[in-house]
């Protein structure tokens, strides 16, 4: 499964290792991503999300049915 958050889209951003050598080579920085139950009130089920930190906070400040309408209004399904 990739590494991207279903709610903000983040996704991996890339760069370069620098040891004390100044050898460069490609890395990858995943987003701190978690997998998290929530439950929708208005369809009686539990959703498990794939979501950054970043996007846990925002689902505790908007609610969980305004944020699921943001991920299916990207075309995801849940």
């Amino acid at each position: 499964m990739s590494a991207h958050c279903q709610l903000t889209g983040r996704a991996p951003s890339f760069g370069k290792s620098v040891p004390h050598s100044n050898q460069r080579t490609s890395r990858r920085f995943n987003p701190n991503t978690q997998v998290r139950r929530y439950w929708l009130p208005g369809e009686g089920r539990y959703v498990r999300l794939r979501l950054s930190t970043k996007a846990i906070k925002t689902i505790d400040r908007i609610g969980t049915e305004k944020a699921v309408a943001v991920i299916r209004a990207r075309g995801e399904t849940i």
